[in-house]
């Protein structure tokens, strides 16, 4: 019983440090240097493993689909299955993993290291909201980089799977290009993008969170390190599917 009110504790004070970022982002000042700082941080660690993951990636879908396609007689909608499902799907995963992964562990640990030193307790003695110094300005670059990343990794995966459905599968270049631009429609992209956007925001709070409430020393930080990236990734697997089922419910599909 203890450790499920410590769970609901635990997610109220992280709901709260999220609604605490949300109105401390429109409030000034604005760290606009850390931002920088922290968006080309981001940005370094993950872009080339964004394009790295989502050629193999976006090659496997269409490989995938555009086999059933034949077993089914189906090859003319291979396009379109392969492209909404890396778009829709697919490359808002990949950024979110990677952001989490990659940027995520570096704010947990960054944030851990300066809590047990006592800077944040510092900071607020000098009257420096840490929230507003240190966590906002890494969750607005996490959220910048997410949806830049799942523009990169959506037209690089598309164009894996291009490629290897055309050259391996002995698609039609025409046939793949006509299915997917005859069913897909822009909230395709809409929901591809918000859903970067939001899971970026969440990697960033999920992450800041942690290392703001870490255990207590060296041990400490490395496991709310672990403790983050875990969270976040059953976080991002649970709002893609509540997001997903939104929007087939709302959106009405197109028809070729």
């Amino acid at each position: 019983m203890a450790s499920i009110t410590g769970g609901l504790r635990q997610t109220g004070r992280m709901f709260a440090l999220g609604g605490s970022v949300l109105g401390l982002m429109f409030r000034r000042p604005f760290q606009f240097a850390e931002f920088i700082q922290q968006f080309w941080f981001i940005t370094s660690v993950t872009i080339l493993p964004a394009a790295l993951v989502s050629i193999p990636i976006g090659a496997v879908i269409s490989l995938q689909v555009g086999s059933l396609a034949q077993q089914i007689g189906a090859q003319s909608f291979t396009g379109a299955a392969s492209v909404l499902g890396m778009l829709q799907q697919i490359s808002p995963m990949i950024v979110a993993l990677l952001v989490s992964g990659a940027a995520g562990s570096a704010i947990c640990a960054d944030l851990g290291a300066r809590t047990i030193r006592d800077e944040m307790a510092a900071m607020e003695v000098m009257s420096v909201n840490p929230i507003q110094r240190l966590v906002v300005p890494r969750v607005l670059a996490a959220m910048g980089v997410a949806v830049l990343l799942n523009g990169l990794v959506s037209v690089v995966g598309v164009a894996g799977g291009y490629y290897f459905n055309v050259v391996m599968q002995g698609g039609t270049p025409g046939a793949y290009l006509a299915s997917f631009s005859a069913l897909a429609q822009l909230p395709d992209l809409y929901i591809s993008e918000f859903k970067a956007l939001l899971f970026g925001f969440i990697a960033g709070v999920v992450a800041a969170y942690r290392g703001l409430n870490p255990a207590g020393g060296p041990k400490g930080v490395g496991d709310a390190v672990n403790q983050s990236v875990v969270i976040t990734f059953l976080l991002l697997f649970f709002v893609n599917l509540v997001l997903t089922a939104i929007y087939l419910q709302v959106v009405p599909s197109k028809v070729g």
